[in-house]
């Protein structure tokens, strides 16, 4: 279990060579001092795991809703509220799908859960176009979608942050935190999709392929 969960904090964004060290968001807050460079090649960028925790304990996992928070210099954060929860219910689907094919996903706490928390942040949305097409990117999964007015093309991000706490389901307790950036590369990939749900397939099916990889060496 203790290595399924650094598999999580450290791949479930993906984790990348980022040229620039990620900020620290308020999502972690009093944690965020906590966090070291991941010193594994799966590791996130940073991350923190309590001493002495006995992760072999947990044996489900309870997903809190990821959610999403904007970066200070965000263009325009008008986006809609129900294309927000669109977005925010793929992302929780993609992570929620993927564990389960491994271990029990489970909607109440228990004495044997670990329960995951996660966020994108640094979310940049660009102004509404003349076509009246807008739409955000979800930086932490390294795509944009950021359509152009005039074309079907879709512009690329840059680096992209997200965050991870796990919390002892029955005390609150915090055992890890995680912050990851990602490099500009993974987003080339996605610069011919016009699907935010494409995205979150490749990315909740490359999270479970790292799992299901460290999970064999058990």
């Amino acid at each position: 279990m203790k290595k399924m969960f650094v598999l999580v904090v450290g791949m479930m964004f993906l984790a990348a060579c980022a040229t620039t060290a990620p900020q620290k968001s308020g999502f972690l807050g009093e944690y965020s001092s906590n966090l070291k460079p991941g010193l594994g090649e799966g590791d996130a960028k940073l991350i923190w795991i309590k001493p002495a925790v006995d992760f072999t304990k947990y044996k489900k996992v309870m997903v809190d809703y990821v959610v999403f928070a904007f970066a200070e210099d965000s263009e325009y954060k008008g986006i809609d509220a129900d294309e927000m929860k669109k977005i925010a219910d793929k992302a929780s689907l993609a992570l929620v799908t993927a564990i389960q094919k491994e271990f029990p996903v489970v909607s109440e706490p228990g004495p044997d859960v670990i329960r995951i928390r996660s966020a994108i942040v640094d979310m940049k949305q660009s102004r509404p176009v003349l076509s009246g097409v807008s739409s955000v990117m979800p930086v932490g999964l390294a795509i944009s979608v950021v359509k152009r007015g005039t074309t079907d093309s879709w512009t690329g991000s840059g680096a992209t942050t997200a965050e991870l706490m796990a919390i002892d389901s029955m005390s609150n307790e915090v055992l890890a935190a995680g912050q990851d950036q990602r490099a500009a590369g993974f987003t080339e990939r996605f610069t011919t999709w016009g699907s935010v749900e494409d995205a979150f397939k490749f990315w909740g099916e490359r999270l479970t392929k790292n799992l299901v990889g460290m999970l064999k060496k058990n």
